[in-house]
């Protein structure tokens, strides 16, 4: 990628500009970079749908052992603990996660852990809607991960597993203790089928099966632990919960939501497809076999990025880096220099260039997030894919900036 002369010298910086000039002649088969909905799994194809449960009602015979077995598989393939019950939802992981917020929290102060947008979103929720003002803020920025030695776990915790919006995670789970008075809840909806996420660690887990596993938007899926289940039958919140929220009736969880019978009117169409996607895990190898697809994908990243003078990754802490949705910054001084509107544009070029030439879709930063590039890698992604994806971006870097910054 770019070089500033002072550093390698004329001769290569010359040729270093001639060989980003050149288009690089082998493209990504699948094109799609999106960090959600992502791509769906190799080989899919509409027809993977065709037992779906279309035109019939959910709470048939027939729909709830559709929505049962989705359930059965994801706790089979995941390995989620005895006693966890396991919950098809409303409103993507978004929904799981303020379901869970709605019913479980405000009866002790919140540990809230914020590094990027999501995390953020759920900081002015427990704040501004539920009101919970004795809790505890614990912020970082975009690229870092607060201190995690300093979380008070006699309080409830909420936090994020994976940012997917600055490719921050958390290296494990050793920093929660199993002997904590309050509960944790985690948004996990990039990591999970992607990173080892300890169950015994975790209250409260949601996800969406549209990340790691391709799957439609709109539905999300909580995990819920003994102690949360014990917590919801004792203790009922100061606000009102939408009937869309509610886990419990007469201060009894509502076993059904376990059992297939969502609140609302799930998609079958969408339950078709995670069951093709869960089907797929197995016939790869399960959940290991999803941890070395993404992992594969995102070392070839690492290395790339090793190699490049114009591009760092966001998160500077290895440890901490995404193996799913990778966030990408500028690095080259030059464009460093410049202004986060600049850069910006810089970055939405490079994205409209690799579409254009069919390469990519989707791969520049969450608006909110610092100015850069987004490449998801999560499970269904191929590696050949991403391979075959980075010389362009060297190419497409080469053209924006003679194009924004010359």
């Amino acid at each position: 990628m770019w070089v500033t002369p002072p550093q390698r010298g004329a001769t290569i910086w010359k040729d270093r500009l001639k060989m980003n000039d050149i288009k690089p002649n082998n493209k990504p088969v699948c094109i799609n970079f999106s960090s959600g909905p992502c791509t769906k799994r190799p080989g899919w194809s509409v027809n993977s749908l065709d037992g779906a449960l279309l035109g019939r009602s959910h709470r048939s015979k027939l729909g709830k052992e559709k929505l049962q077995k989705s359930i059965d598989q994801t706790i089979e393939i995941l390995k989620i603990p005895e006693g966890y019950k396991v919950g098809i939802v409303a409103g993507s992981d978004t929904g799981a996660i303020e379901m869970a917020m709605w019913n479980l929290l405000g009866s002790k102060p919140v540990e809230i852990l914020a590094w990027e947008v999501f995390g953020n979103d759920w900081k002015k929720d427990i704040l501004e809607q539920l009101k919970i003002n004795d809790s505890n803020t614990h912020v970082a920025d975009f690229g870092d991960i607060p201190d995690l030695s300093k979380i008070n776990f006699d309080n409830d915790v909420i936090f994020t597993w994976n940012g997917t919006t600055s490719g921050v995670k958390v290296p494990n789970a050793d920093w929660i203790p199993l002997d904590r008075k309050g509960l944790v809840l985690c948004d996990a909806t990039s990591a999970v089928f992607a990173q080892d996420v300890e169950w015994k660690k975790l209250d409260v887990v949601t996800f969406s099966w549209q990340k790691v596993l391709g799957g439609e938007a709109a539905h999300g899926i909580i995990v819920l632990s003994p102690k949360a289940i014990e917590h919801l039958e004792s203790y009922t919140p100061k606000w009102p919960i939408p009937k869309i929220f509610r886990l419990t009736k007469s201060n009894k969880v509502i076993e059904g939501i376990f059992k297939g019978e969502t609140l609302n009117t799930p998609s079958m169409l969408c339950v078709e497809d995670y069951l093709d996607a869960l089907s797929w895990v197995k016939g790869i190898g399960g959940l290991n076999a999803c941890f070395g697809r993404a992992n594969d994908s995102f070392n070839l990243i690492n290395d790339w990025v090793d190699r490049s003078d114009a591009i760092d990754f966001l998160c500077q802490e290895k440890i901490n880096r995404s193996n799913t949705s990778v966030c990408l910054k500028f690095c080259d001084d030059r464009v460093v220099s410049q202004n986060d509107e600049t850069q910006r544009a810089l970055a939405k070029e490079i994205g409209v260039l690799l579409e254009k030439e069919g390469v990519a879709y989707d791969i520049v930063n969450h608006r909110s997030a610092p100015p850069g590039l987004r490449i998801w890698t999560g499970a269904t992604v191929e590696s050949t894919d991403v391979k075959a994806l980075l010389p362009w971006i060297d190419w497409a870097y080469n053209q924006a900036f003679n194009k924004i910054l010359n």
